[in-house]
């Protein structure tokens, strides 16, 4: 409601003071000026208001304006400016209603009708303004005139309708880029979705295979009578891991489903995977107020990549190579086609892996990563990538000199291509 009244109050004051960049290309008594354009447009963009009541109130702001400048600074006679822009009233009004009547507003996908509409419409409330004026002067209307309103009316209207359609193209193209930016945050988030539920899967196993070992912990306690209070222990074990197999079962079938909609892509070529990875490392980097450019190579031609797993595991390092610079340098993903397997390199000149540090990298928990409260990070990233990469047959290298740290990681194309495709 208050938007509409802003967009009101915003007519009001733009047309008058719009009318007043006037010229009078044939006599003295035919004016042309900007308002009109102003107004359609005007009408054209606040879909939400009430053309009728855009109308009214434009043509009594405008009256008002013009009458207020006749008398009061132009020295004109009251009674010689009512008849001089009293006319101007009924000219947005009759405009107004018949936009209304037509519907343009839900014609914007028929913009050469909108020009035809908005000709004739401008006709109709030219001619009623010349009639009502020719009315109070007691004149004939002059048929040269209504040539005259024609020409002007098509220059007008469809200068509107570009200028119109200019404003409708950037803001599709606005609308493009946001839903652009928030389809790849959701394939970020997916991704990290992704990571987390293969370690949740992993999880279950360990959960089942402790299960396992504690019932028949508790069948062997079990025989021996002398063991029954230990019996009763084991069994309550097994069943409090039992519960917890089962809680990460319904967890992991929520995040599957989340993983499996189809308003998100399973399947990506490689440029699109590689510029949404590029991006949003970029955003990362800024947000950690780090100077640090990108750049991007792909050799090769590459059929359609698993999204998730290839965001999970390539997105894991370059993270990784942003955090390890620490105030500016370059990351650097290189993609290269190698006959039935692919090769991610991703290389950056941070500060490099101490040779102590190389033998560890990889283990389930290793972290230099703290919090602002010191807390470490899980240190599973490597691990989980060193593992997935080896699972589909794989594998990962790490390539370190004094130049800059190098992670390599090399996968079997049909493991991460779109099924059903023959290269």
């Amino acid at each position: 409601m208050k938007e509409r009244i802003r967009i009101l109050l915003l007519i009001m004051i733009a047309v008058p003071l719009a009318g007043e960049f006037k010229f009078y290309p044939f006599d003295d008594t035919f004016r042309v000026s900007l308002g009109t354009p102003v107004f359609f447009l005007f009408l054209l963009w606040g879909r939400g208001i009430n053309p009728n009541i855009a109308g009214f109130l434009t043509g009594m702001s405008v009256f008002v304006f013009r009458f207020s400048l006749a008398v009061g600074i132009r020295d004109i006679s009251v009674e010689e400016a009512m008849y001089l822009h009293l006319p101007a009233f009924f000219y947005y009004f009759i405009y107004a209603f018949a936009f209304h009547r037509t519907k343009m507003n839900d014609r914007h996908d028929q913009p050469f009708v909108i020009g035809i509409l908005g000709v004739l419409i401008e006709l109709s409330a030219g001619v009623s303004e010349l009639a009502i004026r020719s009315f109070l002067a007691n004149q004939d209307t002059p048929s040269l005139d209504i040539d005259q309103l024609v020409l002007i009316a098509f220059i007008r209207s469809f200068f509107v309708l570009g200028f119109f359609n200019i404003l409708k193209l950037r803001e599709a193209k606005f609308a493009e880029k946001e839903q652009r930016m928030q389809k790849e945050q959701m394939l970020l988030f997916i991704s990290s979705l992704y990571e987390e539920t293969v370690q949740l899967k992993k999880t279950m196993q360990a959960a089942e295979e402790i299960t396992r070992t504690c019932y028949d912990f508790y069948r062997r306690l079990k025989s021996d009578e002398t063991n029954g209070r230990d019996a009763q222990t084991a069994l309550q074990i097994a069943g409090l891991v039992h519960e917890i197999k089962k809680d990460n079962q319904r967890i992991y079938a929520g995040l599957s489903e989340l993983m499996s909609t189809e308003n998100l892509q399973e399947y990506m070529n490689i440029e699109q995977l590689c510029n949404i990875m590029v991006v949003s490392n970029r955003r990362y980097a800024e947000s950690l107020h780090k100077d640090i450019s990108f750049s991007l190579h792909i050799d090769g031609d590459h059929p359609p990549y698993h999204v998730f797993m290839v965001l999970s595991l390539i997105n894991n390092l370059l993270s990784n190579a942003v955090e390890a610079i620490k105030e500016e340098g370059y990351v650097s993903l290189h993609v290269k086609r190698k006959d039935q397997s692919v090769e991610f390199c991703i290389s950056d000149n941070g500060p490099g892996i101490a040779p102590r540090q190389k033998e560890v990298i990889f283990t389930a928990g290793y972290t230099k990563k703290f919090d602002e409260a010191g807390n470490p990070s899980t240190g599973i990233g490597l691990s989980y990538v060193k593992q997935t990469v080896e699972k589909f047959g794989g594998h990962i290298r790490l390539m370190d000199n004094y130049k800059e740290t190098v992670f390599s990681v090399e996968l079997p194309i049909n493991a991460i291509m779109e099924k059903g495709l023959t290269r």
